[in-house]
């Protein structure tokens, strides 16, 4: 798994949390490649009918990360381990930083935090999302 810290205009909101890095792509199981990446609302599919009813006070859509070489479907959402992210990014409160054995923790607290901040910027395609590798 590979933890992130998730900032907002320079400033910490909360922790993300992705698959492994990989040279080699292997659907579901690699995280974002490095690079600066468009950030939209995607308003159907099944997440967003859940997140619709799960988070009715909040929820405009799902955001998608948009034109990440070979990768589709790319969704910020909750979660906790690395069986929950298919390749996505989660966000938690608290990460979990064991060798072989990472996760986050109040995920949902997380993203009600987090959402709110960046979906009206999504909606009007002013939002971008930057991913780095420290480890690289």
């Amino acid at each position: 798994s590979t933890i992130s810290r998730v900032m907002v205009d320079d400033r910490f909101v909360c922790f993300g949390l992705e698959d492994e890095y990989r040279e080699e792509k292997i659907v579901g199981e690699t995280r974002i490649p490095a690079g600066f990446y468009k950030v939209g609302l995607r308003t159907e599919g099944g997440f967003h009918s859940r997140y619709q009813q799960r988070f009715s006070d909040i929820h405009q859509g799902m955001l998608h990360i948009l034109d990440v070489p070979g990768f589709e479907w790319i969704l910020i959402h909750c979660g906790n381990t690395d069986k929950d992210t298919m390749g996505c990014l989660l966000v938690g409160s608290q990460a979990i930083t064991n060798p072989g054995d990472m996760a986050i923790t109040s995920s949902t607290a997380a993203y009600k935090r987090f959402y709110p901040m960046v979906a009206p910027a999504a909606g009007n395609g002013d939002l971008s999302i930057r991913f780095v590798d420290n480890d690289r």
